[in-house]
Parts: C-alpha cells; sequence; structure tokens
C-alpha cells in the first residue's frame, strides 16, 4: 500500500501569462486539473500568487518542485509533511538563488545530516566561506530572506485541500 502525504504549495510571484502552466504542471503530478485561485502579490506589482494543500503519494513534492522549477520565472516553495515512514521535505526557488532542498522532521524543522554538516565544516576550513555562511546555506536562510516578503504579502490568501482520486 502506498504512503500518503500532504504538503502545501505556494506560488509566492509568477507572471499571470504563467499561470495556465503552473497549473497544468502541479495537476500532472498530483494527477488532476488544477484551477487555482490567483491574487495580485502586492510585494511584486504585476505579479500574481496561489496557495493550495495536497494529498497524494509520500515523495510529491519533489516532482511539484521540478515541475514548478521548470516554469523558472517564479518564486515558490512546496512543503511536504513528515509521515510514520518518510521524512518531510521543503522545497523553495528563487530565480536567483535557484532551488533549495531540506528534509524535515514531524514538527517541520530543518534536518541536517552528519555528512552535509561535514562538508560544510570541510568548506568553512579550506576558506571556501565561513562556517556561519555554509550553515545558513544548509538552512535555507538566503531563500528565506528573499522570500520572506513575498509570504507575508500573502498572509490572508485562501488555502485549497487538493485530493488526489485513485
Amino acid at each position: 500500500m502506498e504512503t500518503m502525504s500532504r504538503g502545501v504549495i505556494f506560488v509566492h510571484s509568477t507572471p499571470a501569462a504563467l499561470c495556465p502552466h503552473i497549473e497544468w504542471a502541479a495537476g500532472a503530478v498530483l494527477g488532476l486539473p488544477l484551477n487555482l485561485e490567483w491574487t495580485d502579490q502586492p510585494a511584486e506589482p504585476g505579479t500574481l500568487r496561489a496557495e493550495y494543500s495536497w494529498t497524494g503519494p509520500a515523495g510529491s513534492s519533489a516532482g511539484l518542485a521540478s515541475a514548478l522549477r521548470s516554469c523558472q520565472r517564479l518564486r515558490f516553495e512546496v512543503t511536504e509533511d513528515a509521515t510514520a515512514t518518510d521524512e518531510g521535505q521543503r522545497y523553495a526557488y528563487t530565480p536567483e538563488l535557484g532551488v533549495f532542498h531540506a528534509m524535515t522532521g514531524p514538527h517541520g524543522d530543518i534536518q541536517v545530516s552528519e555528512h552535509r554538516l561535514r562538508t560544510a565544516m570541510t568548506t568553512a576550513a579550506q576558506g571556501g566561506i565561513s562556517l556561519q555562511d555554509a550553515l545558513s546555506e544548509l538552512l535555507g536562510e538566503p531563500w528565506d530572506a528573499e522570500l520572506e516578503v513575498f509570504r507575508y504579502a500573502g498572509e490572508d490568501a485562501p488555502v485549497r485541500w487538493l485530493h488526489r482520486v485513485g
């Protein structure tokens, strides 16, 4: 039996011309047609935003992030809740920074593996960047800093639950 999970897609900003492409791409991953409720994004006039809660097979967040990233000229986040058998996921994308991915625990906190910590320490020791900057990247802080203004602009946006029919 397939493990089901749920999460949220946050399209923080996109040109209006991409809205149908985003709906098609996310709908293809979830296996259902999407008609999202788009609202103006006050943090970037001339762009739109939308949020949706989804339910689907565990691991769907990777497919959603990949599909949305192919649209390129948008800012988004995709989250997937942890299940009894799978860690959660968090993806963030901005045109300037590219994709950020992290595993999350049952309470949504970012889980950083020993290997990634050791790599950050080695990079810092070799003088590439400071340890603080390396850890900041592991936690997604540059993405959070860029997306924060877009998150607040959407505080009152509607969220709809999407259920996969199988």
